[in-house]
């Protein structure tokens, strides 16, 4: 069974539901799945995952949130098949910014898959868009691992 861990965190609950909604996408799709809530619970080994999800919200200006820096720092190498999804707010900084700590978490992990970005809350339509990005995420891990899996 494939296996994925979801680090995100939140401060608003925003980055939350979204985790939970593709905590809950994932295992309706028979994975397994384990969520870590970054500053609050001991940090798991994501060696023992075939892949790892990243959430964090955008702070100040297009910034990334210091307790997700330090998981980065405490994780303390580039796992592969690492996704990422951002909570964020246009109003804070516009397009260019918006979501952009997700964008440079993606960027630095080398992710190969986009990061999905989310204004604020995934509720309403952006619900069937995490749902779908969820799906893509698995997709995208049965693809790139079809020979080895």
């Amino acid at each position: 069974m494939v296996s994925f861990l979801i680090a995100y965190a939140t401060w608003s609950g925003n980055t939350q539901e979204v985790a939970e909604l593709v905590e809950e996408t994932l295992l309706t799709q028979g994975m397994d799945v384990k969520a870590h809530r970054i500053g609050l619970d001991p940090l798991p080994d994501p060696r023992r995952f075939d892949a790892m999800i990243i959430g964090s919200f955008t702070w100040d200006q297009g910034a990334t949130p210091d307790e997700v820096k330090d998981f980065v720092a405490d994780v303390g190498y580039k796992p592969d098949n690492v996704y990422v999804f951002g909570t964020g707010d246009t109003q804070f900084g516009g397009d260019e910014l918006f979501c952009h700590a997700a964008v440079k978490l993606a960027k630095f992990y080398d992710s190969r898959y986009e990061p999905l970005k989310i204004e604020q809350s995934p509720r309403g339509t952006q619900e069937k868009t995490v749902i779908d990005w969820s799906k893509g995420v698995l997709q995208h891990w049965k693809h790139s691992h079809a020979l080895r899996y």
